[in-house]
């Protein structure tokens, strides 16, 4: 079942709703103490997790496709991991048409597999509260517009950890149409002076497919939907209406109706996310149209140097 986050999560402050969680929340901080467990040791294939804090929409995927796209440039042999989860067939989709994915219940598996099978880099989908595993490079992922919400934890607000725990981590990534950088960048400062700050920016890659003279109708249900629908303003074409779904949400054959019912009454076209466009499949999506993104990693260079001498570190 696909659940929307409560919007009071991404509210500046916490609102009564998170006040009333916070008895839950540190039960959860107390449980995790208790639950850690001794870590997997690595020694003949390296592993680059990219996961974040922020439940959700913060960009890994994308960023794991562009890291796999840099070691490959660097001829080394790389692939994707990532834990199964029967609603996230459409992440797992979009990874193994860009690459080799091992897919497991437990990631250790995984990347045993990987590793028997020759790969010299393992990227992880996600997967930074994994205790048992020991990462060679970790990369915490965040989204520009949502950034950390009202600042809680699970379940009084969207954090998985305190972000207070940024102290513990080397490398972070503002993912997105590069908003609100300086307020973001400072208020990591201060409390990691030292952690490298990593930009991406979103970019469609097949605008020569679509008419600016036309009306759109977007729907996504991934989680940066409002990122999503920002980076197709920025670019200049004609957004009238725009419908959010929950993350990875299974859509009916009602939804769809919907859809076309409503960009028939506006005279408008209709455009999704590959994600999305994954499940939609048997679905008539004849007249839905993928708009195709990247993430541009705006300091690939020094990215390509910090991987490449982590990968050549004994």
């Amino acid at each position: 079942m696909n659940l929307k986050k409560p919007k009071f999560w991404d509210y500046k402050k916490p609102s009564v709703y998170s006040y009333l969680l916070l008895p839950f929340t540190y039960l959860l901080k107390i449980s995790n103490i208790f639950n850690k467990k001794q870590k997997y040791i690595n020694s003949k294939i390296k592993i680059i997790c990219i996961g974040n804090i922020y439940v959700g929409g913060t960009g890994k995927t994308s960023l794991c496709i562009k890291i796999n796209e840099i070691l490959k440039k660097q001829k080394i042999k790389s692939c994707f991991i990532k834990k199964y989860y029967s609603d996230q067939i459409d992440e797992q989709e979009l990874l193994k048409n860009k690459g080799k994915l091992f897919l497991n219940s437990k990631r250790i598996n995984a990347i045993n597999q990987a590793q028997n099978e020759g790969y010299e880099v393992a990227i992880l989908d996600d997967g930074l509260q994994d205790t048992l595993i020991n990462y060679d490079i970790s990369f915490v992922c965040f989204n520009n517009l949502n950034w950390i919400g009202n600042g809680l934890t699970i379940p009084a607000g969207p954090l998985r950890e305190s972000i207070n725990n940024l102290v513990k981590y080397e490398h972070i990534f503002l993912n997105g149409n590069l908003e609100n950088l300086e307020d973001i960048k400072k208020h990591i400062l201060k409390i990691n002076s030292k952690i490298n700050i990593h930009i991406g920016k979103y970019v469609p890659s097949n605008l020569e497919e679509f008419d600016y003279n036309d009306k759109y109708l977007v729907f996504s249900g991934i989680g940066n939907h409002k990122t999503f629908v920002s980076m197709i303003k920025n670019c200049g074409l004609n957004i009238i209406k725009d419908i959010e779904f929950p993350d990875h949400y299974n859509y009916t054959d009602g939804d769809i109706n919907k859809i076309l019912k409503q960009s028939n009454a506006m005279n408008a076209k209709i455009i999704t996310t590959e994600k999305d466009y994954h499940r939609l499949k048997n679905k008539k999506i004849d007249n839905v149209k993928v708009i195709k993104s990247e993430l541009k990693i705006i300091d690939e260079e020094k990215l390509t140097s910090i991987i490449m001498k982590r990968y050549e570190t004994n």
